[in-house]
């Protein structure tokens, strides 16, 4: 891409950080110590922004860069873009549709000045577009001028190195990376899980609430799907869908723009499967000028359950024997506003299974939501005695919540609905799975909330384990007991005299190599997150899908938290090398040569140290790792300092695991005792 191409883009100073590959803060002492760095030319006085290309070319010079990754050039410029980012992304895919359906032609266009490019391309957008699209969809009406064609040829060259579906994906989530509020997103994992309960033989999917597209990407790559019906009520998503969707598979894509409830577009289609994760809690949803809408066949919704006008919408799209899996809050499961319209769900054999969820799955994050998977009954078909009720939750891997949990119940998940689809029965799994009678569930309430139906599993799975675990216990805090700390010796004033140097300055000098963690990147390495480093657990997390390459962790790195205000570093070990790190981790790996890994992580605890390096915003605490202080020592010496500094650190983990096991022997006496499956 030429400079020439960039010359209008912007970028603020973390973003010149990153395409250098340091810090903000050396970016502040680039500007203060250097004349000839690039003067603002927009932003404000406390968040200025400098012109992209002044700023490659200053860098270069300082031989600070060789080259700007063209990933980085290219979302500078969707960033920069005067119609705002999600106008410069939809011209950007639209281009890279043409550039995946009709090369030849991309070559034709890109062979002439951007004038005569922006006067041959809308009828060539217009043909592309249509086949893939439909009549009447949302983009109809793209037209990029001139002024728009460098940023159009520097996409294509970024589909030349990544591909048309990559660049975009790159793109786009750059794009909602950087807006983390304005969407609310659909993980990866769930989707994937959403799209498997959905069974194969799917041809014709909708989803009335489409978002970003996330679900039916997911089911894209499911059976052999030909339809992908897109609705939502936002002209900007319903655009992005339809690009994302059209440059990921083959399937017709039929966007709209419109809000499903108040204005179906797809109203006479009955399709395969429905696919969805409605806005939760609404109250103007419709609920006066819809109250004779055909769609209410098993009731008309309060105003507070518009979750349930949802299912309804769902269900009357489906074909006779269509399956439809909905994300819902837990609420909806017990609201007693809702439960009559619940009762003529499970009367009629409309519901099929409840799944409630770890917490942290989706957003909202901190409350475990419920699967709702349906199927539309044929006429006169028997409707199933029994409702499939799973709490995954229990499931989970250490009974941790979070977005990484899908992943360790997924499978269980599949399998217990592929058992009850197939054969209408599942194995029961204590405190898990069960499918429980209709008719016990026509009560009053009609509380469909899976943990009130499952008996609870034997307490700390009986009396053997609460056994083994006093053992371990046991076991545990006799070498808490071996690792307790020798009394603390006062050390000689001529300590408190050493010499300190900072983290940014061992950077500066090589001694040490300083990631910004994101959690993201190309492969299927887990990530170690915030919380696996206080608690000084195996990686959790799971890796949010970019282009870029993650780095990975590597014995001897030391990871610090940097939000938050609470102190933790932790060395690398075979527990969590090879993991990628969180977002809110910095990674330092420091050269074996020069600096002892244990000694690093040490004196990056200390609470004072931490105090001088941090600093506080309106609603959290960051630490400037590159402000950090340690002494200037010998590597023998440090290799003192960092042997007990190690020794520390195994008796802090002994002391976890001691509480752990506590927690988990005394939580499982105390069902035993109520549960009558321990005697006192």
């Amino acid at each position: 891409m030429s400079e020439q191409s960039a010359a209008g883009a912007e970028v603020t100073a973390a973003e010149v950080a990153r395409l250098a590959g340091v810090g903000r803060a050396a970016v502040s002492n680039w500007r203060r110590r250097h004349a000839d760095f690039p003067k603002p030319v927009g932003g404000t006085e406390t968040s200025p922004s400098f012109a992209l290309a002044e700023v490659e070319r200053w860098l270069r010079a300082q031989g600070k860069l060789a080259e700007v990754p063209l990933r980085e050039r290219v979302w500078q410029q969707i960033a920069a873009h005067p119609g705002g980012p999600v106008t410069a992304l939809v011209t950007a895919g639209c281009a890279l549709l043409v550039v995946r359906d009709r090369p030849a032609d991309w070559l034709e266009l890109t062979a002439v000045s951007d004038e005569r490019m922006a006067a041959l391309l809308p009828p060539v957008l217009d043909q592309v577009l249509g086949a893939r699209l439909g009549p009447g969809h949302p983009l109809e009406a793209t037209r990029p001028g001139p002024a728009a064609m460098p940023l159009l040829r520097a996409a294509a060259e970024l589909a030349a190195e990544l591909g048309a579906r990559k660049a975009f994906e790159f793109l786009l989530g750059r794009h909602l990376d950087a807006n983390p509020r304005q969407y609310t997103l659909t993980p990866d994992g769930l989707a994937r899980l959403m799209a498997a309960l959905a069974g194969p033989g799917v041809r014709t999917v909708l989803d009335p609430a489409c978002g970003t597209g996330s679900l039916l990407r997911a089911v894209s790559t499911v059976g052999e799907v030909t339809v992908l019906n897109a609705q939502d009520s936002s002209p900007e998503l319903a655009a992005l869908t339809a690009l994302r969707l059209a440059l990921n598979g083959s399937a017709q894509v039929r966007p709209a723009a419109a809000d499903s409830l108040r204005a179906d577009a797809f109203a006479q289609d009955a399709v395969d499967a429905v696919l969805c994760h409605p806005p939760f809690n609404e109250r103007n949803w419709g609920h006066e000028e819809l109250a004779y809408d055909p769609r209410w066949e098993y009731g008309f919704p309060a105003r507070t359950e518009s979750e349930l006008a949802w299912i309804q919408h769902a269900l009357a799209h489906l074909r006779e024997g269509g399956t439809a899996v909905l994300l819902m809050p837990p609420a909806v499961a017990a609201r007693r506003s809702g439960r009559r319209i619940r009762a003529d769900l499970l009367r009629r054999g409309a519901l099929r299974a409840v799944i409630a969820l770890p917490a942290g799955s989706a957003p909202p994050y901190g409350i475990p939501l419920h699967l709702w998977v349906l199927r539309r009954p044929a006429p006169h078909a028997v409707p199933p005695q029994g409702l499939l009720l799973i709490d995954s939750a229990a499931g989970a891997v250490g009974g941790a919540g979070g977005i990484g949990a899908i992943a360790s119940v997924a499978g269980e998940v599949e399998a217990a609905w592929a058992a009850y689809d197939r054969t209408g029965s599942v194995e029961e799994v204590q405190g898990v799975s069960r499918i429980v009678p209709v008719i016990e569930l026509l009560d009053d309430d009609v509380d469909l909330t899976p943990a009130r139906h499952l008996p609870p599993p034997a307490a700390g799975g009986g009396p053997a384990a609460l056994g083994a675990v006093r053992e371990r216990l046991d076991e545990t805090l006799a070498r808490a007991a071996r690792l307790t700390p020798p009394p603390a010796v006062p050390a000689p004033e001529a300590a408190a005299l050493l010499s300190l140097t900072t983290i940014g300055e061992l950077a500066r000098a090589g001694a040490l190599v300083l990631h910004t963690g994101t959690g993201s990147g190309t492969g299927t390495a887990p990530v170690l997150t915030e919380q696996d480093v206080y608690a000084g657990t195996s990686p959790s997390g799971t890796l949010a899908a970019t282009a870029d390459a993650p780095v990975l962790t590597a014995p001897g790195d030391v990871l610090v938290p940097v939000v938050g205000g609470a102190t933790a570093a932790r060395v690398v070990d075979g527990t969590c090398a090879g993991a990628v790190p969180g977002r809110g981790l910095q990674l330092l790996r420091p050269d074996p040569a020069a600096l002892d890994p244990w000694f690093l992580a040490g004196f990056l605890r200390g609470t004072a140290n931490n105090r001088r390096a941090s600093s506080h915003a309106s609603t959290a605490t960051r630490l400037d790792v590159r402000r950090l202080q340690l002494p200037r020592l010998p590597l023998a010496e440090q290799q003192r300092y960092g042997a007990r500094f190690r020794a520390l650190a195994e008796f802090e983990d002994a002391l976890r695991l001691a509480g752990r096991l506590g927690e988990q022997l005394v939580q499982g006496l105390y069902d035993g005792l109520s549960d009558g499956s321990v005697t006192p």
